[in-house]
């Protein structure tokens, strides 16, 4: 590009007389104008950029907004996570603990301790629809979750000073498994193997190779320690209070247990076995309470973690055959 003639009036000579330009001139006309359509080409597209995409800072928002909502979704997926492990602490706490102790249960309406009134999630309406209801959604749950984790810590504390004012009566209570295996059958009716038809289920029946040692899981005196039928060696054990727990298909009895032998949780009482009518070793462990039988997976609370708790409740409901 190269400058345009420019003149200048001459009044002498009454004649426009053309302006010439060094060569230097040239050049220095030249790259400003081409600097000065650069830069209103780069205004031009920061501009286009801007509207159409956005700005650099508004992209990093944008960016961090994905981040933290994507965030958001995986907090609602561990909220989801606690809330159900909750229950099922609440569900252990009025069926096992609250029931042996002779306690109320709490109800769940009560448990979930609702808020009336104002709505208090009520600020996050400013946002756009979906990151409003995610905002609200955790902010009530985990203000839920932090209600009902407050009534469970009271309902422990509770449970705590009922056990401490009852400890005499709590020993002679049945309270932890009869031996170290794995559940394998529940209480209730069940399709005996052997027999080949569907007949009450009067305890549970726990894994246990012949030998392997099952304890007295009460304080209590030795009622029977005999054969009795198709349950081969049992050991019947009088805890008092209205409680006596029955060992069943034992292969020997240990040293000194016979009836009226006093014995204490935990202590050894005998061997597990296969003897009487059974599909193999194993040992059958029944709770009777004032003459009527209990389930017994509601007495495996003093060395029995939630976990392990939910895992026999899983077997006791799926295996429909006993052993």
């Amino acid at each position: 590009m190269s400058l345009k003639n420019h003149y200048y009036y001459d009044e002498e000579t009454c004649e426009f007389i053309p302006i010439e330009y060094k060569r230097r001139e040239q050049i220095v006309y030249n790259l400003a104008i081409w600097i000065l359509n650069g830069v209103v080409l780069a205004g031009l597209g920061i501009i286009i950029l801007s509207t159409k995409i956005g700005t650099p800072a508004e992209l990093a928002l944008e960016a961090e907004n994905r981040a933290l909502y994507e965030q958001l979704e995986s907090t609602r997926s561990s909220i989801i996570d606690l809330d159900s492990k909750l229950r099922q602490i609440a569900e252990l706490d009025n069926e096992m603990y609250r029931s042996i102790l002779g306690m109320e249960p709490i109800p769940y309406d009560e448990r979930e301790a609702g808020a009336g009134g104002t709505d208090p999630y009520e600020h996050f309406d400013i946002y756009n629809e979906s990151t409003s209801a995610l905002l609200r959604w955790t902010a009530e749950n985990l203000d839920n979750l932090e209600r009902q984790i407050g009534i469970q810590s009271l309902s422990f504390e509770e449970l705590k000073n009922q056990y401490n004012n009852n400890s005499e009566a709590m020993r002679h209570i049945p309270a932890i498994k009869p031996t170290s295996g794995i559940m394998l059958s529940g209480f209730g009716m069940r399709y005996h193997p052997i027999l080949g038809y569907n007949r009450p289920h009067n305890g549970l029946d726990f894994r246990a190779d012949i030998g392997a040692p099952v304890y007295a899981t009460a304080d209590g005196v030795i009622k029977t320690a005999s054969r009795q039928g198709t349950l081969g060696r049992i050991v019947l054990i009088d805890h008092g209070y209205g409680y006596e727990t029955l060992y069943a298909h034992l292969s020997a009895y240990e040293d000194g247990i016979r009836a009226g032998t006093e014995v204490k949780r935990g202590q050894q009482i005998g061997k597990a076995g296969d003897s009487g009518l059974s599909e193999g070793p194993h040992l059958h462990y029944e709770i009777r309470f004032n003459g009527r039988y209990v389930d017994p997976k509601f007495y495996l609370f003093a060395d029995t973690s939630p976990e392990e708790y939910l895992l026999f409740k899983e077997i006791a409901e799926t295996n429909t055959k006993s052993f």
